[in-house]
């Protein structure tokens, strides 16, 4: 078992930046790939990125890329998610996930991937 427990969500302006930690506890962090996804009002869920348990790969939405950076600290059991030049459209509650690395390879960048899940922080970005 494994308990995600995401901080860090606010209200920040447009062009703001905001860094999102998820602790994790229970079952050491190392044997979890991380993802971050994200869920607006009236959206489906969806993927913004993700880290291998080594931390050795990253992925990320294309809506996100060159301004979002996951890593993870395997000794502190944390997962970040550092968001820079934030736009109206990244508001969403920001949902922490671990998927199990012991029965297969890697992160995903689908949520049903996904093992365990935090209950979610609010980011709202205003224009």
């Amino acid at each position: 078992q494994v308990q995600l427990v995401e901080s860090g969500g606010g209200l920040v302006q447009a062009g703001g930046s905001l860094r999102l930690p998820c602790a994790a506890s229970g079952r050491t962090c190392s044997t979890y790939a991380m993802g971050w996804f994200r869920q607006a009002p009236g959206k489906e869920r969806g993927f913004v990125a993700a880290i291998s348990s080594s931390g050795g790969s990253t992925g990320y939405a294309d809506s996100v890329k060159g301004r979002f950076t996951i890593s993870r600290d395997n000794a502190k059991n944390t997962v970040y998610l550092q968001m820079n030049s934030l736009k109206t459209e990244d508001t969403a509650v920001y949902y922490c996930a671990a998927k199990d690395t012991r029965f297969s390879n890697g992160y995903s960048r689908t949520s049903p991937s996904y093992d365990y899940w935090g209950q979610g922080t609010q980011v709202t970005v205003s224009s």
